[in-house]
């Protein structure tokens, strides 16, 4: 897991307006999956649900492994079948030929881009993170977990944006919403990110 500075770092630049909306069995996610998962994941989805931060990226749901998605347009399984695709096709660096990583997707941005663990090594909080940058067409590989990806992505503490979506990039304060939360916004009438009145609101969900 990420130092627990790391974990409060994230915190003190992610608000969490509400409280998580999902309640994860998580014997059952490692039974299924065949491995635990991380503790700063875990510690995140405790803390903050499943959700979007600031209306482009997606934590995904945990979702038990070998089921059916929950939804046919993203969610942990979904994003994880892109990205198995994905690693078959995409441009990747001499040095990672071999057999492909165990890819277990957690976040999917607004520009497609897919994040990953390479869940290949036997301790789930050394997994690097890897990002498929779908305006690049290529993967990057982060040596940190997902709590400290995410706080370096909001500090802009990368040498480049991983992402091809720049809108979280060098952001130090975020709204994370559940989707219960957007949904409830919505159905009031309001833009869920900017809590305006929205005239348009509802009228496509």
């Amino acid at each position: 897991m990420a130092d627990m500075s790391e974990w409060e770092r994230l915190q003190g630049l992610v608000q969490a307006p509400t409280g998580p909306d999902v309640s994860v069995d998580w014997a059952r996610m490692s039974e299924s999956w065949g491995t635990e998962f991380p503790r700063d994941y875990r510690h995140f989805v405790e803390r903050y649900g499943s959700g979007t931060l600031q209306s482009c990226l997606v934590i995904e749901e945990p979702e038990p492994g070998g089921g059916r998605p929950t939804s046919a347009f993203g969610g942990m399984l979904h994003e994880t079948a892109n990205a198995e695709e994905a690693w078959v096709s995409a441009r990747k660096p001499p040095e990672w030929a071999g057999p492909a990583p165990v890819l277990i997707a957690w976040g999917a941005d607004s520009s497609a881009d897919i994040l990953c663990w390479d869940a290949s090594g036997d301790d789930p909080d050394t997994w690097p993170v890897l990002v498929y940058n779908r305006d690049d067409g290529e993967w990057g590989r982060y040596n940190c977990g997902m709590v400290e990806f995410l706080s370096r992505l909001l500090r802009a503490d990368f040498d480049d944006c991983p992402l091809g979506d720049l809108s979280l990039w060098g952001r130090w304060s975020v709204t994370f919403l559940t989707e219960r939360e957007q949904q409830r916004l919505l159905k009031a009438g309001l833009d869920p990110w900017t809590g305006e009145p929205d005239p348009y609101a509802g009228m496509f969900g």
